[in-house]
């Protein structure tokens, strides 16, 4: 018998992990559009930093993400325990916002005219070529400013996770969520890690014999590509998730949505409404922002 009994454990495990793990994957999926935009603003965050301190800083802003997710776990689990009913309108905000990053990611350039972006970088070479400086209290805020940005997108991961797990037993909500949160702050900041050292590794490369120089001359002049590729990526990711979130919380919405096209391109009809959504939202929500960042006497957010 407690051989069975330990063989039946062994199962119930093995079950309860492979529900996790297929659970982890949905999620992930869900939350692919604030991976992109994770991976870009993270990298970009540490732009600025000496090379020799690019490493800790970004290990810096990954021991906050864990922090955050400490944080925001438990508080998903709590509503999901207390108050399923949030779930769906919490799914839903977080698309818009999702929708709204996008949009303002798009508007950046009519908000934020170029001077403004080419006087914030000299502005910041400056107060690094400056002894004066003080370079420690430099970094400490640019590790809050990225931590602080972390919150938001760690808390768009989970809100979008526990949506994905919210009809599962309990356990399996703990262990998935968890899952996600430790795989998402080892792979965002991993990737972080390794594309803000491209150049310094393109660098190296280019005195160790043609091959390897040529080799690094091909890093130096992809890695700014890399990085637009990812902000392009991620904001398209953006509106396929924030607003394929909108459109699957909304039925009405959706059967209109799926009914504009034959059944074998219902997927098609998918991604082209979600993205129509997500771009109308995310507009809305940024002309309400604007407005009201006026109306203070600000100026519309940036990212």
């Amino acid at each position: 018998m407690a051989g069975a009994s330990l063989f039946a454990l062994l199962d119930d495990i093995a079950t309860l992990l492979d529900d996790v793990s297929i659970l982890t994957k949905v999620a992930a999926k869900k939350t692919a559009g604030v991976l992109g935009d994770d991976l870009a603003l993270n990298a970009q965050q540490v732009t600025g930093v000496s090379a020799n301190r690019e490493l800790p800083v970004v290990w810096a802003v990954a021991k906050g993400s864990l922090l955050n997710k400490a944080i925001l776990v438990p508080a998903a689990l709590a509503i999901s325990a207390w108050l399923p009913w949030a779930i769906t309108p919490l799914m839903m905000l977080g698309g818009a916002f999702l929708c709204y990053e996008g949009v303002e990611k798009l508007a950046h350039k009519f908000l934020h005219s170029k001077d403004e972006d080419d006087a914030h970088k000299a502005e910041l070479t400056r107060a690094l070529a400056d002894d004066r400086t003080d370079v420690v209290a430099w970094e400490k805020n640019k590790i809050k400013g990225a931590v602080r940005t972390d919150f938001i997108l760690s808390a768009e991961i989970i809100v979008l996770s526990l949506g994905v797990v919210s009809s599962a037993p309990f356990g399996q909500q703990v262990a998935t969520l968890i899952a996600v949160a430790l795989g998402m702050t080892v792979f965002v900041y991993g990737l972080v890690a390794g594309i803000v050292k491209l150049d310094d590794i393109g660098a190296w490369m280019l005195d160790k014999g043609k091959a390897m120089a040529a080799l690094g001359r091909g890093i130096l002049h992809a890695t700014p590509w890399l990085m637009r590729g990812l902000s392009i990526a991620g904001t398209a990711a953006m509106f396929l998730v924030g607003g394929g979130i909108l459109v699957h919380s909304i039925p009405a919405l959706h059967h209109f949505v799926v009914g504009l096209a034959p059944s074998h391109l219902e997927w098609l009809a998918n991604a082209l409404g979600s993205v129509v959504v997500g771009v109308g939202i995310g507009a809305v929500v940024l002309a309400v922002v604007t407005l009201v960042q006026k109306l203070r006497g600000g100026s519309a957010p940036a990212h």
